[in-house]
């Protein structure tokens, strides 16, 4: 089996998707981008993921063939595929409907800092899209805008996307940005939350260089 690594890595990161709250049923998908080889390992479509194999794990190319692997691929391929066609910077790619990400993202709001972790996104705030049926090419191109400059974003009445140099680090987004929205949610139940400034964030962002990185092993 070619990539078992990747697919091994994702079978085990889908898991903890349903482990960390951040998406139910088999909502979500996950992909890994081996940019050497110019190929995606992507979650087929609708397969629990305690019930995933690294087999049902699709190895397809940037023109939408599958290479290896005989299940049907996430619905949201293209959407994983925009980012590593137009961004060296991202090699992995989560998509989640992580509960208080896809309550702001149904207001159609972004995130502002209201925690200095909004600056794990990559910039001061994480923008909403607008709103592209989900499967589309509309919907990556939107996503793709949404996430410029930015390693997150909100994709409108639908969830939430991060991307990162690797599966650890685009999952870590995920959870910290969720962590993030649910802050925001609750002191907006309560009244108007002080946002921090375009300095902090600007200082934040100096330190996220490092600080913010999940170290993997090679």
């Amino acid at each position: 089996m070619i990539f078992e690594k990747e697919r091994q890595l994702i079978v085990e990161y889908g898991k903890k998707l349903i482990t960390s709250n951040l998406t139910k049923g088999t909502g979500g998908n996950i992909s890994i981008f081996m940019r050497n080889e110019k190929l995606m390992a992507i979650t087929p479509s609708g397969i629990d993921y305690f019930k995933m194999k690294p087999e049902d794990v699709l190895i397809m190319d940037l023109n939408g063939n599958v290479i290896d692997g005989h299940k049907r691929p996430s619905s949201e391929y293209s959407m994983h595929k925009i980012f590593y066609e137009k961004r060296e910077d991202i090699n992995s790619v989560v998509h989640v409907h992580s509960t208080y990400s896809t309550t702001l993202s149904c207001m159609n709001w972004d995130l502002p800092a209201v925690h200095y972790l909004v600056a794990i996104s990559g910039g001061k705030n994480v923008r909403c899209s607008s709103y592209e049926t989900f499967g589309t090419d509309g919907l990556a191109i939107s996503a793709f805008e949404g996430m410029k400059d930015r390693y997150a974003v909100f994709l409108a009445n639908h969830g939430l996307l991060t991307g990162a140099k690797d599966l650890p680090n685009a999952f870590n987004k995920a959870e910290e940005i969720e962590f993030c929205a649910e802050i925001y949610c609750r002191t907006k139940a309560l009244g108007e939350p002080s946002i921090l400034s375009d300095g902090e964030m600007n200082k934040m962002l100096g330190l996220f260089q490092s600080y913010g990185q999940v170290k993997t092993e090679e």
